[in-house]
């Protein structure tokens, strides 16, 4: 492997969406041969690789190569390829038809995932399709043994060793016969395709293997194995995984046989290797559906790294690919970053892939001007019928703004276009698009300031490029920061066709100083096939406490793994001193579920490897502390490394001469018109040096170097770009927000929160934030109004605005810098004790200028019950802690003692008598707070970095603007609502709705809506509802605002920041005394998880926008003094005027996760049943309900179980003639089978062997059928 053949040709083929890319080295000549077609051309060949094999052939021999006959091999030495066969077949849903074979319980696991919406926001609660037709559940079950106490039972179940070193039971053996009718009935539909997951078959196969023998043998094509493709414990990545296998491998190996086919000597001589979503390659027979979803940008990682770092900079490199649709991210700095698990097209991958975050942003993003600002995607016009410039009748798009301001040059741009495909892009037509979307913008400035100027064509158009440019920062800024890295220290490595046009803004946007772009740019990912070696990787479970024994036999693991990697690498030809190996145990500390794959170091002192050390070293790196804890071996991992040594970069000669412009170009840059020089790449040499402005024309691809830049051109021939200017200023020139800054602030602060939010779940320890994401970051102006909420959990949205103005009236001038304020309590605009936030006031000079709050539901914070969230309290102190002023730091310094004094001893309002059991958890409490703390700094050093760059009056002006643009969408909201309901205007211009329901014990929510269709204003006035309750699903008045805050973004339906600005337009009245405005001394733990619900529901019933959801939360928790677990239970999601309600997810309020069910059973001591679906739940209508969820939970010891959950008596509301959801149900299955109802809420001490049924509520149908 890796010899070179001087009479052969090479080949590097990147098989793209639109695109298919080829780079070729010729004999004889210094330079390779680049191509590009269109990858699907059906007109003129069948197979765009083929067909760029075939056209260089022919130039190469001078011989012709008829399509209709097969291609020679004798002259091609190999070829090199990733395709995005796998990609579209999955995001185009056109793959194999298949069917799931999964542990009987369990046949709705996939579909339910792990219960969240993947846009909380969208009411229709859109889910990926299920990749399969059919399920089978099969008659069979492992349980793993916890204790070792369960041996000496009399049990007539075996009791063996898995392959993870667990104990396992076989409950009940593969039951063969009952399966083979099931199998024969797939067959006879023409399924003939199979993907299997076994409960615990990570550790314990035998069964997936024995069905794979059966299915084999009765017919079936292909089987996919969870436990063979990745054999982790989770059994919902794994079987999600094993589904993609099964649905995208036939199609492959389809696609690749036709390839092969194409050559005489098909695979006898054809040395062809496929691009892995890892980076690695792997020959014809080992390439499989869930390994190649990111098999091209793979290769333009592979690329980049493989001929920039070291070679043009030391510095780390960030990997920058702008494509039509969207722009692939990734990070470089000596070797490659890699995750185990990543969802593509709402699809979860559970094997080891580079580490490339995708953005809905490129070249075909769409542009639009919406409520006052700039928007630019996520949706894009696509290939067909593309930008405007495409000549095909379609809408603006960034490439049309390129192509306005001079960044995209039409005399070097494929004139392919028009009726005959002959003609050049459209300049005129995209002119003509600009000054009609002009007109409408500056009408609306007028609108605003009748002395604002008008934008210019060039104006708006630059106006855009720069709000797609900060688009694309955001994940740039996350992918570096949240693993602890500063961006501005890194080199942008830019490539992909339209990434070199935005490269020098993109840098000076994130303070980088230096460019990068390859002389292959254009086709990075072709030509990085060509650098990649040969992966051979196998993995094993290993379930043991790190420690001497432990490592020892892990190492006798690694000594045969590494044996069975290196028997395959050589029987692919490669010699022994041509493989390397990597070795790694997956480690994650006991009681958290961050494992980090740590790579075997090898010790300068020969004393032997030390996993620990590293792992402690990156977990410090990446989360920011130590923990005192166990460490747990999860996997063994061995990657074999077969080196090819193929392409090797060429040094030139240095240059002499001046550079030679090829013409001159006017382009528009920020101040206006520039006569401006365009050079063409192959004209420049070593050393040569361009200032900006200046073009550079590289193949296909344009560089814009921009005014005080200069790009250098390398001793390889690539483009190194100094950018000497970093940091741009605006100025708040006129009393109205410039439109373009809008939407950029509208990003920044948004994206300030969303790092907060990243800093916290990195910090954190427990379960809830980590894990759960059962937290909020946000930003605040100085008096106390929001000004950006990231979205995460919507229960908190607009809330924690009530809890920081309530800190500011009550410190006053008594706030200094250094000082961190914590609060929990609801009278202090609190939700429940659980969630604490943690505010900071933040100073420039001495002056407050704005404030950071994060809030994180903590697990245990004392009170009657663990877990703390009693069913039954009707006190506020009964629920633990509550803190409603204290400076957590003050003046810089912890305030640990008085922290600890408040979450150890609650006081008792009632009686000195009743002492209620403080925190069970303290040490997790202080980590978590000590996280939040972290959360808030990260915040404020990223508004001063904003501040540093456009100064406080101009940051502070955009908090007031952002605020105003998000008034004005959810006033455009009420009026288009009035006008839908119109026929209840009266003479006033205004629309009354009332509404109501119930809670489960008669408690009522009245809503009184008044809309006013002119102005759009509403008044939501909740008199009529029921005084405070004697129970805990009392509501502080921030938890209505928080409900009212998501139904009118969920209405708005557009990507507004939710700030102050949408409470603006709305005032809510809540009569005092109500349950939903009570007491301090009420009780209020269940009023944000089960009547923050009924809240929303009533409002959305109001505005006829969708029927009821489970109205709950199905909260529920159990444990001892040892340990204690908490979660939410999702259900049916409502129906809607054109859509069904979606089954089995987290509605409204919540979008927490669930526990997967083989961790639920590996760390505690229960038995998951059942987890399913609860059909035929959903409200009937022309549009259903979703369905709820069933869970049984068998107990194996003694606990104490409590439940608290709603929608036990009054059912979820149809609407529109659609008939109600089914209520949930609650029941505790005895010993004796007895079944007793247990109410919505209960606490109760079960037995060992005594199983929770909890049924969770559907939702309403819409429409009368």
């Amino acid at each position: 492997m890796g010899s070179i053949n001087e009479e052969k040709l090479r080949f590097c083929i990147d098989r793209g969406g639109t695109f298919t890319d080829v780079y070729a080295e010729i004999p004889g000549q210094s330079e390779g041969q680049v191509m590009k077609l269109l990858s699907v051309d059906p007109s003129n060949y069948d197979d765009a690789p083929v067909e760029g094999i075939r056209r260089i052939l022919e130039e190469f021999t001078g011989e012709k190569l008829p399509r209709t006959s097969k291609i020679p091999t004798d002259k091609i030495e190999w070829i090199r390829m990733g395709t995005t066969v796998a990609t579209n077949a999955l995001l185009e849903r056109k793959g194999e038809r298949i069917a799931l074979c999964v542990t009987r319980g369990f046949k709705d696991l996939l579909q339910i995932g792990n219960q969240a919406r993947p846009n909380i926001f969208d009411l229709t609660v859109s889910k990926p399709s299920n990749l399969y037709e059919e399920v089978i559940e099969v008659d069979e079950r492992i349980e793993l043994v916890l204790d070792t106490k369960e041996l000496n039972t009399d049990s007539t179940a075996s009791v063996v060793k898995g392959i993870s070193g667990e104990l396992v039971r076989v409950v009940k053996k593969l039951n063969e016969e009952a399966l083979m009718p099931l199998l024969k009935g797939l067959l006879e539909k023409g399924i003939s395709c199979l993907a299997v997951v076994l409960m615990h078959s990570y550790t314990y196969p035998q069964h997936e293997i024995s069905l794979e023998k059966l299915a084999v043998s009765m017919g079936f094509r292909h089987v996919s194995l969870s436990s063979a493709l990745t054999p982790m414990v989770r059994a919902v990545p794994r079987g999600l995984t094993a589904s993609v296998d099964a649905y995208l491998t036939p199609v492959i190996k389809e696609y690749l046989s036709g390839f092969i086919s194409k050559f005489d000597e098909g695979l006898g001589k054809l040395n062809v290797l496929f691009m892995q979503s890892d980076g690695g390659l792997a020959p014809e027979s080992r390439f499989s559906g869930h390994k190649a979803v990111l098999s091209g940008p793979a290769g333009g990682v592979v690329g980049y790294s493989q001929t920039l770092f070291e070679l043009e900079t030391e510095k780390p490199l960030i990997g920058f690919d702008m494509g039509g649709t969207s722009t692939d991210v990734s990070r470089y700095s000596g070797s490659y970053e890699q995750v185990l698990e990543t969802q593509i097209a709402g699809t979860i991958i559970q094997a080891p892939q580079l580490d490339i975050n995708t953005v809905a942003a490129g070249g075909g993003s769409k542009l639009k001007f919406q409520f006052g600002s700039f928007r630019v995607g996520p949706e894009s016009v696509g290939a067909h019928p593309g930008p405007v410039c495409y000549r095909k009748g379609g809408e603006l798009a960034v490439t049309d703004a390129n192509l306005i301001l001079g960044f995209v040059i039409p005399d070097y741009f494929p004139s392919i276009f028009g009726p005959n495909e002959d003609q050049p892009l459209d300049i005129q037509a995209c002119r003509e698009e600009f000054e009609n979307l002009a007109k409408q913008i500056n009408l609306y400035r007028k609108s605003q300031d009748p002395l604002a100027k008008d934008m210019t064509v060039e104006e708006i158009a630059l106006g855009f490029v720069n709000v797609a440019n900060e688009t694309m920062c955001r994940p740039i800024r996350q992918l570096t920061e949240m693993k602890g890295h500063e961006t501005r220290n890194h080199s942008l490595a830019c490539f992909g066709g339209a990434g070199p046009q935005h490269a020098c803004a993109i840098a000076r946007s994130l303070g980088m100083n230096e460019v990068l772009i390859h002389r292959f740019c254009g086709i990075l990912s072709a030509y990085g096939m060509g650098l990649a070696d040969v992966i051979e990787e196998v993995q094993e479970p290993y379930s043991a406490v790190y420690g001497p024994e432990s490592v020892l036999d892990a190492s006798r693991r690694e000594d045969i793994l590494l044996k069975q990697v290196k028997q395959k690498l050589h029987e692919q030809g490669f010699r022994e001193q041509n493989v390397t190996t990597e070795t790694y145990l997956n480690l994650r500390y006991e009681g958290t579920d961050t494992s980090i794959m740590v790579k075997k170091q090898k010790s300068e002192d020969s004393s032997g490897v030390n996993y620990d050390i590293e792992f402690v070293k990156l977990f410090q790196q990446e989360y920011g502390f130590k923990l005192q804890r166990n460490i747990l071996i999860c996997d063994v991992r061995v990657r074999g490394i077969g080196i090819t040594n193929i392409l090797k970069p060429r040094e030139l000669e240095k240059a002499s001469g001046a550079p030679k412009a090829q013409g001159q170009y006017r382009v528009y840059f920020g101040d206006g018109w520039h006569n401006t020089p365009l050079f063409k790449l192959e004209g420049l040499g070593y050393g040569h040096v361009v200032p900006g402005p200046a073009i550079i024309m590289n193949g296909n691809s344009t560089v814009i170097v921009e005014p005080l830049c200069k790009a250098i051109i390398t001793k390889y021939g690539n483009i190194q770009i100094k950018i000497e200017s970093t940091l741009n200023t605006v100025k708040v020139t006129e009393k109205v927000a410039d439109v373009v800054q809008l939407s950029i602030f509208n990003n920044r602060f948004m994206g300030i929160a969303e790092q907060m939010g990243r800093t916290l779940q990195r910090t954190s320890i427990s379960t809830n934030i980590k894990e759960r994401l059962d937290f909020s970051c946000a930003l605040f102006g100085p008096d106390g109004g929001l000004v950006a909420n990231a979205p995460h959990v919507p229960v908190h949205l607009g809330a924690m605005s009530s809890t920081v103005q309530w800190q500011l009236n009550y410190w006053g001038d008594n706030l200094n810098e250094g000082d961190v304020l914590v609060t929990n309590h609801p009278c202090a605009g609190g939700s429940h004790l659980p969630d604490i936030t943690v505010v900071t006031p933040v100073f420039n000079n001495g002056k407050l200028v704005f404030f950071v709050a994060s809030r994180g539901h903590h697990a245990e914070i004392g009170g009657i019950t663990p877990g703390s969230m009693p069913p039954f309290s009707k006190s506020i102190w009964e629920e633990g802690a509550a803190i409603k002023a204290f400076k957590l730091v003050e003046k810089g310094i912890f305030q640990e003692e008085g922290i600890i004094k408040l979450l150890r001893f609650p006081c008792s309002d009632e009686s000195s008598a009743h002492k209620i059991p403080g925190t069970r958890r303290l040490q997790d409490n202080l980590s978590d707070l000590h996280a939040q703390v972290a959360a808030n700094q990260r915040g404020i050093s990223l508004i001063k970095e904003l501040i540093e760059q456009y100064g406080l009056d101009t940051v502070q002006a955009y908090m007031t603007y952002v605020q105003v643009n998000a008034e004005e969408a959810v006033r455009e909201m009420l009026k288009s609502v009035a006008a839908r309901v119109s026929s209840n205007v009266d003479k006033f211009d205004t629309v009354t709705i009332e509404e109501e329901d119930y809670m489960d014990d008669g408690s009522v929510i009245h809503l009184k809506l008044t809309i006013d269709s002119k102005r759009g204003e509403a008044v939501f006035d909740f008199s009529g509802t029921s005084p405070e309750v004697y129970g805990n699903w009392n509501a502080p008045e921030a938890v209505t605002a928080a409900a009212v805050i998501y139904c009118l973004r969920c209405l708005v339906n557009v990507d507004i920041p939710l700030n102050q600005g949408c409470l603006a337009p709305v005032k809510i009245h809540i009569p005092p005394g109500s349950f939903l405005s009570p007491s301090d001394k009420a009780a209020v733990v269940g009023g944000n998880v089960l009547t923050s619900q009924r809240i929303t529901d009533v409002v959305l019933t109001a505005f006829q926008a969708c029927a009821c959801s489970q109205g709950c939360m199905n909260n529920l928790t159990f444990g001892d003094d040892t340990f204690g677990y908490y979660e939410t239970i999702g259900g049916g999601s409502g129906a809607g005027p054109t859509w069904d309600g979606t089954s089995g997810v987290q509605c409204h309020m919540t979008n927490t996760r669930m526990t997967d069910p083989e961790i639920f059973e590996q760390r505690y001591p229960v038995l998951l049943h059942r987890f399913g679906l609860r059909e035929n739940s959903g409200g009937a209508g022309l549009h259903t309900g979703g369905d709820g969820l069933v869970r049984e939970i068998e107990f194996r010891r003694p606990v104490v179980v409590s439940i608290l959950s709603e929608r036990r008596v009054h059912s979820p509301r149809g609407l529109n003639g659609g008939k109600d959801g089914a209520r949930g149900v609650n029941y505790l299955i005895k010993k004796d089978k007895r079944r007793v109802y247990l109410g919505g809420k209960n606490t109760i001490e079960v037995e060992a062997g005594e199983v929770l049924q909890i049924l969770t509520p559907g939702g309403g149908g819409w429409g009368a059928l």
